[in-house]
């Protein structure tokens, strides 16, 4: 709970926690297009934080964190120093990229296919439909509150990506900045060794202005909140990707295109992957949509 009242000393600064609340409850949790992969395998009892701003319906049978994530989350963490070295470590979160729609398998998502280049160990939680305002489809949205689920302090990454935007979309301009001023601070506060990356709107069959407007929001007010955040444009950027049916998501070729762009902007911001060698141990990867019997090493 101490992460939720930091989270919530967060929101008290830049925005008063009832018109935040509000702000939610306005706004319907629209995913994106494609396949929603199943949430988390073992149920767990409702954060306070989740309840505040998502209150589950007993018929929607949402599942929460715990169980097989968090023994995964457990052994990283008694993990982290192996063959004599310390392993960086990456925590991502975000919407339908990162939970693997698209090639309908978590296990290829750009972000464990990028852990899996990086040689890092790594968190992974995507929740389809999840933005900086959207709640996403299994309500484990907002970013924000992703972040609050992963504990930051314990994992100490030295990268945080948030994939986010496209499920904002709509979202008035000022509204989803501070949104993401809010994210960030969390993260700075949670780990302020961490470099912060955003990987933001992904580009549609077509340019529209309301998603233009969305990018343009989430850039500046993430550059405001950390001068020294990686931004990752994919719409900007053009960025042309082996794409699913519908247009938007990737295939597993796609993933696999993402995770390489997206490790050749990290290393052009300094981060590097971890030596490869004989008898060097393979990475934990701990994502929600993987059983902990099947999270790749």
């Amino acid at each position: 709970m101490a992460v939720i009242r930091r989270y919530f000393a967060v929101i008290a600064v830049t925005a008063a926690c009832a018109a935040a609340a509000a702000g939610l409850t306005l706004l319907s949790a629209t995913p994106a297009q494609g396949t929603v992969r199943p949430p988390w395998a073992t149920p767990s009892p409702v954060s306070g934080l989740a309840r505040l701003l998502h209150p589950p319906e007993p018929a929607q049978r949402l599942r929460y964190p715990g169980g097989p994530m968090a023994g995964c989350e457990q052994r990283l963490q008694r993990t982290r120093s192996r063959d004599g070295q310390d392993v960086p470590a990456l925590a991502i979160v975000g919407a339908s990229f990162t939970a693997g729609v698209g090639p309908g398998n978590p296990d290829k998502s750009w972000a464990v296919l990028l852990a899996r280049r990086l040689r890092w160990d790594a968190v992974v939680f995507g929740d389809p439909g999840a933005g900086y305002v959207r709640a996403g489809v299994a309500l484990m949205g907002p970013v924000a509150a992703e972040i609050a689920r992963i504990d930051l302090r314990a994992l100490a990454p030295s990268l945080v990506i948030v994939q986010a935007g496209h499920d904002d979309i709509g979202v008035p301009a000022r509204l989803e900045q501070r949104r993401v001023t809010q994210a960030v601070a969390l993260i700075r506060a949670e780990a302020p060794r961490a470099q912060i990356a955003l990987l933001t709107v992904f580009p549609g069959l077509k340019r529209r202005a309301a998603a233009v407007q969305t990018d343009r929001a989430i850039v500046t007010a993430g550059k405001a909140a950390d001068p020294q955040v990686i931004i990752m444009d994919p719409l900007a950027g053009g960025w042309t990707y082996a794409r699913a049916p519908g247009g938007l998501h990737p295939t597993a070729a796609g993933d696999a295109w993402i995770a390489a762009k997206v490790a050749e902007i990290l290393r052009a911001h300094g981060v590097r992957p971890r030596p490869a060698g004989r008898g060097t141990a393979g990475s934990t990867v701990c994502d929600a949509g993987i059983p902990a019997a099947a999270a790749p090493r």
